[in-house]
């Protein structure tokens, strides 16, 4: 057994039990410690400088492997305990490639991905039909084919324009404005012919009754004529309400000889009982007596009968405007 109780490595002592540093103090080496020292300068010296040019015409120049040289190093009789040797791993074809750990997966996206495998399960596939093939391996048609391929058909489907259809006015513009016209002719003669119909009518009934009678062209205010012209032979009545209220008067056209003083003799003052005034207006002789009223002109014998209060005055202007 080795009774030494030091051990020096590159100048420092060790205790060869403990393996604490005891002294500083450099011993001489031995020659067989300074043989393991230069064999351990000579293991980290420096790489010699390359010498290769062209790697296609000079071979690689041969390299030392660490192993290689750490089988050549002389164990040192000091050291009790050597590890086996171990061996350099064989290169990798691919060298730059550094294996990692793949991504481990969050628990929430698990179970996403869980739940859509489940889902594509349960729906059932659309088969793939042959017609489906053929769609997705068909080629894409240039875009000048596809252009001409619309312009053909926009061209088949094209309609020929509707000519429209004119008008009868465009057509006839001129017999639509001679039935413009005529039209309103017909119109003007149909109102002119519903103002004076109550003129007309008493035309008419003079004609018929064989008596000169006219329609009075005044008419008093809030008054106009009710209901027809009436006749009877020798005499034409005509008879005018209030528009509000029962108030009225009637006038009468009679086919007689008398004279004014005839007419007062015989007509007015049996009527009036002398209670009468006499007007004189437009070469007429007017006997009013109440709300009544009598004249003759032409022979004609005119009179106004009836409960509407009538002033004199109107009752001139209806006499002089027959």
């Amino acid at each position: 057994m080795n009774k030494q109780k030091t051990i020096s490595i590159n100048g420092t002592h060790y205790d060869a039990h403990t393996g604490l540093r005891v002294a500083t103090t450099p011993v001489s080496q031995s020659p067989h410690e300074k043989a393991v020292s230069a064999d351990a300068r000579s293991l980290h010296k420096t790489h010699a400088r390359t010498h290769t040019l062209n790697r296609a015409h000079v071979k690689a120049p041969h390299k030392t492997s660490l192993s290689h040289r750490a089988t050549n190093h002389v164990r040192s009789p000091m050291i009790r305990k050597f590890s086996h040797p171990t061996t350099a791993p064989a290169a990798s074809p691919h060298r730059n490639v550094i294996s990692d750990m793949s991504a481990i997966k969050h628990p929430v996206q698990k179970q996403v991905e869980q739940r859509h495998r489940s889902v594509q399960q349960v729906q059932p596939k659309h088969p793939v039909t042959p017609a489906a093939t053929k769609a997705v391996h068909a080629q894409p048609k240039p875009a000048a084919e596809l252009k001409h391929h619309a312009i053909t058909k926009a061209l088949h489907n094209a309609k020929a324009p509707k000519q429209e259809k004119q008008s009868f006015a465009k057509r006839h513009p001129r017999l639509v404005s001679a039935g413009s016209a005529s039209l309103a002719i017909v119109l003007l003669a149909g109102y002119l012919t519903y103002i004076n119909l109550p003129d007309l009518s008493v035309r008419v009934a003079a004609v018929q009754a064989g008596v000169d009678a006219n329609y009075p062209s005044y008419q008093p205010s809030g008054y106009s004529l009710n209901g027809p012209v009436a006749y009877s032979s020798g005499e034409v009545s005509m008879k005018f309400a209030a528009n509000v209220g029962p108030q009225n008067f009637t006038v009468k056209q009679t086919k007689s000889s008398w004279d004014s003083s005839a007419l007062l003799d015989n007509y007015v003052q049996p009527q009036s009982n002398t209670d009468y005034v006499t007007f004189s207006d437009s070469g007429l002789t007017i006997y009013v007596y109440g709300t009544n009223a009598a004249w003759v002109n032409g022979g004609v014998l005119h009179t106004i009968e009836g409960n509407a209060p009538l002033t004199t005055d109107q009752i001139r202007r209806i006499a002089t405007s027959m």
